[in-house]
């Protein structure tokens, strides 16, 4: 079973729908024990990154969700559940990240080019990094595969584990892995089919 962990940010259910769509069981839960009895865990979220560490904090799941990631067990975060798993997020302030893949969350105003809108909403290609071989993540697709993403900030200092990126002006990081560790900055759950594909990748790492 696939647990998606409920803490009260972001669209958990059409992330549920899309597991169903691919016939895996996927739970939505706050419950610790179905969480580590789960064989793979999804950190989902939109929304402000302080504000979600608060909630996880509030829950008592702050800890618990890094020790969860390092067990071992494939663990994914999606949005701003990717951005979580950095060390630290510059947005509305300085916030302490769960600290799973080295670096930071910067805004990209000032980093892309003025001519383009914020957030960055909409449909890319994905770049697979050239300096690494392929991730699983990805074993469904092929590269320049479009997702659809909506964020304005964006993970930064963390080449050694980009997995992907996408070109918005500049090349901003799309997806991550470090060790059992994943994240997209996408959605997959809004991303069609290709979405789908991810997922079910995901789905099936041990």
């Amino acid at each position: 079973m696939i647990a998606i962990i409920d803490y009260g940010v972001g669209n958990l259910f059409s992330l549920k729908s899309s597991f169903h769509a691919i016939g895996t069981d996927a739970e939505v839960t706050a419950d610790p024990k179905k969480i580590t009895a789960a064989s793979h865990v999804i950190l989902p979220g939109v929304g402000a990154f302080g504000d979600a560490v608060a909630k996880l904090k509030e829950r008592d799941l702050f800890d618990f969700v890094k020790a969860e990631a390092k067990s071992g067990k494939p663990f994914l975060g999606i949005c701003l559940g990717m951005q979580l798993l950095f060390d630290r997020s510059m947005e509305y302030g300085e916030h302490e990240g769960l600290g799973l893949v080295p670096g930071e969350v910067l805004p990209i105003e000032g980093k892309i080019p003025e001519k383009l809108d914020i957030p960055h909403m909409g449909w890319n290609a994905l770049d697979f990094a050239k300096d690494k071989a392929v991730s699983p993540l990805f074993r469904y697709i092929k590269e320049g595969d479009a997702v659809y993403f909506v964020h304005s900030y964006a993970a930064f200092h963390c080449e050694k584990n980009r997995i992907a990126s996408a070109e918005y002006g500049i090349p901003l990081t799309a997806a991550v892995q470090n060790g059992n560790v994943y994240g997209t900055q996408f959605h997959p759950e809004k991303s069609g089919t290709v979405g789908l594909q991810i997922l079910k990748a995901f789905s099936e790492l041990s």
